[in-house]
């Protein structure tokens, strides 16, 4: 059976990722942050008849992280879905230690995930990034809005080395889905994002879950590099008023 590891999965995209991976027929390791939330989740998955482990991993730690891919020997995909996201802030109040925090995460995170996956993969590994519509601009976030650019540069040249290898990279950049993220914003305010999504609504994770199966497929071999924009087409533009 394939291993597929998740991180940031005890809830939200990351655990709809690792319930849909299961449900694909991989070894799951569900990997978190918050480990006795993930382990629960597992279990829950366990009791479906479903092959999941919770592990609680901070993706910042490099020896957790190298000692977690060292235990399971062969890696088959890693979904790096660990991120964070920040409070709405203007260029000129974004602090060094704001953008520090979001692209520990979200940036060095991926790529020491990222890095140690693919020591341990072989001919058809898959490395599934998860991005955000977000990489392609926005007020008021540039912190986290660079830290997704910065995992969009990341795959296309992890990409281009490791297709030498038979190891494609990809990324999923979802737009707004209803996550608890969304629980910054007021009522109002999700509902005027909302009304601005082709869909009328926030995505339900299960949408990107479905992107990332695609790509870990036996049928995307021949996909590596590219951005897959999960957001009911909003990135391609609005409709006239």
């Amino acid at each position: 059976m394939a291993t597929a590891v998740v991180t940031g999965a005890a809830r939200g995209i990351g655990h709809a990722i690792a319930g849909r991976l299961a449900a694909d027929g991989f070894s799951v390791v569900a990997a978190d942050i918050d480990g006795g939330l993930v382990e629960a989740a597992a279990a829950g998955w366990r009791a479906a008849g479903l092959s999941v482990e919770g592990v609680g991993l901070d993706v910042r730690d490099r020896a957790a992280v190298s000692a977690l891919f060292e235990r399971l020997g062969r890696v088959d995909v890693v979904v790096n879905n660990a991120g964070i996201a920040a409070a709405l802030v203007g260029l000129a109040e974004l602090t060094q230690e704001a953008l520090r925090r979001v692209f520990a995460v979200n940036l060095q995170g991926t790529f020491i995930v990222a890095q140690e996956a693919v020591r341990r993969m072989g001919q058809g590994g898959r490395v599934i990034n998860i991005a955000s519509r977000g990489y392609l601009g926005g007020a008021g976030a540039a912190h986290y809005v660079a830290s997704k650019a910065a995992v969009v540069g990341l795959t296309r040249a992890m990409a281009v080395e490791l297709r030498w290898q038979g190891i494609t990279v990809n990324a999923v950049a979802p737009g707004m889905v209803a996550t608890r993220m969304l629980d910054d914003f007021t009522p109002a305010m999700r509902g005027a994002l909302e009304a601005r999504e082709p869909s009328g609504a926030a995505a339900d994770p299960a949408a990107i879950a479905a992107s990332v199966s695609f790509l870990a497929s036996a049928g995307a071999g021949f996909v590596n590099g590219q951005v897959l924009l999960t957001d009911g087409g909003k990135c391609v533009g609005m409709p006239p008023l």
